[in-house]
């Protein structure tokens, strides 16, 4: 094979004894009589076929494909490295396996941002920086030790780093990326969770900092997504260490939220009197933006091999992302642009109203918590985003339209076919996804579906796992298309970019895009990524009042008029990229910042 190539083997798909070796029968060079495609042998039980490795020196490489080809279970892929790729892995997890080249640099004093898919090696970055695993360099079989590691980084920003490391010298706290799994490691209230971290007796300000002092008598296993998140922010943060490691701060916070978990961590790493080094990978572009002083963009093939890029700016790394195309690099990473456009929204939402509604209330309980809709109108074929913080009625809202909530106020008599896709994804049925989803739609495989649904949705390579075996962003994407295979009057879907990376949230956000226009649907998009709703909506229903005691919702209105109203209440103000137009956060009591709030306009100056 050539040098710029590798062969990678995925052996949960290699299912041998379900085929019949096609790939190896296929082979040019082991037609020849050379042995390329080989059964592997080892840790295979008595009597059942062995899995198959490929040589990587006999390959052909990708111009020969054969055995991607005759593969029916699409396990294995052959890729041509980019040829900028002029070292050696810097891991390599097996012969076949994943291989990670280039490492993240931490910078005392300031924030590394990480930015990349699902799957690209970002884990496996953190676990070198964090002392926890020795890269070996690609050489699996003979792993090398810590010096040979520091002769390939002489030279280079981690140098000192890695010294220190290698040396003992540095400590490391870290917040998990799964925030749900936390209850099944620690069996306790938050306040035991806590105390254990409070190491530069700042825990008391982080509480209260982060609001949750509420839930501190409360059991780990009973408080919400959004709770848990703060907890794990404030445990990490709580900690004294030299690095940090934040594995996405975004999912279940709101845009207030987001804000001042982006704060803290910032604060810490400017504090005068420690260097710390914080590295934190975020799928909100806007956050991330934000919150980092230096930005690494990770890329490549999820699964198979990823690359970590030299520092960036964080506007040019954000841009050359969306862009598609690493300027430094020489690399397109992406077919095609993301772009933003000022919003034009489609003529036929002015059109004639799918849903006249009055005013609605709802209540919980003895008045716990109580939600007031002004009546208003959802057009035909528009996409109406929805905005608000955590726990101000955006879900009952959303169960009122789909049928499972009645008001106690008001009346939805309209006779209308809802499809509903809820916020939180529960599926306990052994099924798989192909079995599911073909029994939503008679469309399910079909040409137009696969195009319009399962291609942006990345849907091929989950078609044969059980709904229970799926992670949470690939239950996203399956419950997405669930909700658009309906054949409904009016979507609603409640925070589909909860656990997607920023490619799947692009996708996602086209796939629901295109299928509103393609098919003159109504869409309602409940989310926090204020990404997503730029690129989404036509007009916006703002939430407000008291998080958990009362909410209030305003009649559908413009994008501008409502994301200033949004945004006025957050006190944060937008303004659009010279070059891209992507929304950006102006950093608080900036010149931009303060002249936006002067002249009243927080959703991007005119």
């Amino acid at each position: 094979m050539a040098d710029d190539s590798i062969a990678v083997v995925d052996l949960d798909r290699c299912q041998p004894d379900r085929c019949n070796y096609e790939c190896a029968n296929y082979c040019p060079p082991n037609r020849t009589g050379k042995e390329c495609i080989t059964e592997r042998g080892e840790d295979t039980a008595e009597g059942d076929p062995d899995q198959i490795h490929i040589s990587e020196e006999l390959c052909l490489g990708e111009t020969c494909g054969i055995c991607v080809e005759k593969c029916p279970f699409d396990a294995i892929e052959i890729i041509n490295l980019p040829s900028e790729l002029e070292e050696e892995p810097v891991h390599r997890y097996g012969e076949n396996a994943f291989a990670l080249y280039g490492l993240p640099t931490p910078e005392p004093g300031s924030v590394t941002g990480i930015l990349g898919p699902n799957g690209i090696g970002k884990s496996t970055a953190v676990h070198a920086l964090a002392g926890e695993r020795v890269p070996n360099l690609g050489d699996h079989e003979d792993e090398p030790g810590w010096e040979r590691v520091l002769d390939r980084f002489r030279g280079t920003g981690l140098q000192n780093y890695l010294e220190s490391l290698k040396d003992g010298e540095v400590t490391v706290a870290r917040k998990p990326q799964y925030v749900d799994q936390i209850p099944k490691q620690f069996d306790g209230n938050t306040r035991e969770l806590l105390e254990q971290t409070d190491e530069r007796g700042e825990l008391d300000t982080l509480i209260d900092r982060l609001n949750i002092r509420p839930v501190m008598d409360q059991s780990i296993d009973s408080i919400s997504g959004g709770e848990l998140q703060r907890v794990a922010i404030a445990a990490c943060l709580a900690r004294d260490a030299d690095f940090y490691f934040l594995d996405e701060i975004t999912p279940y916070l709101d845009i207030g939220q987001r804000m001042v978990a982006a704060r803290l961590i910032q604060e810490l790493a400017n504090d005068e009197n420690a260097e710390r080094s914080m590295l934190v990978v975020e799928h909100d572009l806007a956050i991330l933006d934000l919150l980092a002083d230096t930005l690494h963009v990770a890329y490549g093939e999820p699964g198979a091999y990823g690359v970590i890029t030299d520092p960036k700016s964080v506007r040019n790394g954000i841009n050359e992302y969306l862009k598609g195309y690493l300027d430094n690099e020489n690399m397109r990473i992406r077919p095609s642009a993301i772009t933003f456009e000022e919003h034009a929204p489609r003529v036929s939402s002015k059109g004639t109203p799918l849903v006249e509604y009055p005013d609605l209330e709802k209540s919980y309980g003895d008045g716990e918590f109580e939600l007031h809709v002004d009546g208003g109108a959802i057009h035909e074929s528009e996409v109406l985003g929805i905005v608000g913080p955590n726990g101000i009625g955006k879900s009952t809202l959303a169960k009122l339209f789909a049928g499972s909530l009645e008001p106690d106020v008001g009346e939805l008599d309209f006779q209308l076919d809802i499809a509903y896709k809820p916020q939180y994804i529960e599926i306990d049925q052994p099924m798989r996804v192909d079995a599911f989803l073909s029994s939503i739609t008679d469309e399910f495989g079909t040409s137009y579906w696969n195009t319009e649904i399962a291609q942006p949705l990345q849907l091929d390579r989950i078609m044969e796992q059980d709904l229970v075996d799926l992670s949470g962003g690939e239950r996203q994407r399956v419950a997405i298309a669930a909700c658009l295979s309906e054949d409904a009057d009016l979507y609603v879907l409640d925070e589909p970019s909860a656990h997607l990376d920023v490619e799947q949230r692009v996708r996602a956000t086209t796939a629901i895009r295109r299928y509103a226009e393609n098919h003159d649907a109504t869409v309602m998009v409940i989310d926090h990524d204020i990404y997503m709703i730029d690129l989404l909506a036509d007009r916006l229903m703002v939430f407000d009042g008291e998080p958990a005691q009362r909410g209030h919702a305003t009649p559908p209105q413009e994008m501008r008029e409502g994301m200033n109203e949004f945004l006025a209440d957050l006190d944060i103000t937008f303004r659009r990229d010279e070059r891209t137009g992507r929304p950006r956060i102006n950093k608080p009591e900036s010149q931009k910042d303060r002249q936006q709030k002067r002249d009243g306009e927080y959703y991007y100056a005119p």
